[in-house]
């Protein structure tokens, strides 16, 4: 297999600095260009990347996609922000590209990836079930795109299952303490100085309640996602939401 040469943009961002040293370090990979803010894209194209890494911000993420898909270089993304018309656009940008792979990670850690798979599995069975996120004060959106991706798995899940809506009596939330609700699934957003990236997921019935957490206390727990996710685009051509099929739990 041919050595797959690596652009990392925001590489001078906590998590694309870390980045760059993992993908340093991994076996068949080489990191040829690193891209912060305000320097050209054009440097991924001089510098032969085949794969480009994006941990930039919501406001320059999608330039950065029709760059790199126009360009003909697989994009994996770790920023955040992307609702269904964001998500939208990227599948339309990879179906006028045939071949370029394009795919967005809402969370990189294999914890993470199996707390979501977990949630899935046990939401149909409870009545209730709720999203605690939690996160550094640094971090600019809410809830955190791993929250909303877990409400949309489990939302998705109880459909299937027939499971009825989550109960709530409130009527009266002013202040808005009953926090976001995705899918009709309640999400919550803390953000605290000390924490780095947590959830946990809180399913309730009669008699019992089901905790599934999950902790990220340094971002070297994202790294070995980071690098499947590049080993991984090259051969899943269109647009991947998630690192399960790259990991094989499809």
């Amino acid at each position: 297999m041919s050595e797959i040469t690596v652009g990392v943009l925001g590489a001078q961002g906590r998590m694309g600095s870390e980045s760059v040293h993992a993908l340093e370090a991994a076996d068949g990979i080489s990191v040829v260009a690193r891209i912060d803010a305000d320097e050209p894209l054009e440097q991924l194209v001089e510098a032969g990347a085949t794969v480009a890494v994006d941990f930039t911000s919501p406001d320059v993420v999608m330039d950065n996609l029709r760059f790199c898909v126009g360009h003909g270089i697989h994009a994996v993304v770790g920023t955040s922000g992307f609702d269904d018309a964001r998500i939208a656009e990227v599948r339309d940008l990879v179906e006028a590209s045939p071949g370029v792979g394009v795919l967005i990670v809402p969370n990189f850690s294999i914890g993470a990836v199996l707390m979501m798979r977990f949630a899935r599995v046990a939401a149909p069975y409870f009545e209730s079930v709720e999203i605690v996120e939690l996160h550094h004060p640094d971090k600019v959106d809410a809830p955190s795109g791993t929250a909303t991706r877990t409400a949309e798995l489990i939302a998705a899940a109880r459909a299937e299952a027939g499971t009825p809506p989550v109960p709530d009596a409130t009527t009266s939330d002013p202040l808005g303490a009953r926090g976001a609700v995705v899918d009709g699934i309640h999400v919550h957003a803390v953000r605290a100085r000390g924490l780095v990236a947590h959830q946990e997921v809180v399913l309730g019935d009669a008699g019992e309640t089901l905790t599934i957490r999950h902790d990220s206390v340094h971002r070297e727990s994202f790294m070995p996602g980071v690098v499947a996710g590049v080993r991984g685009v090259v051969d899943r051509p269109g647009l991947t939401v998630g690192l399960d099929g790259v990991l094989g739990l499809e």
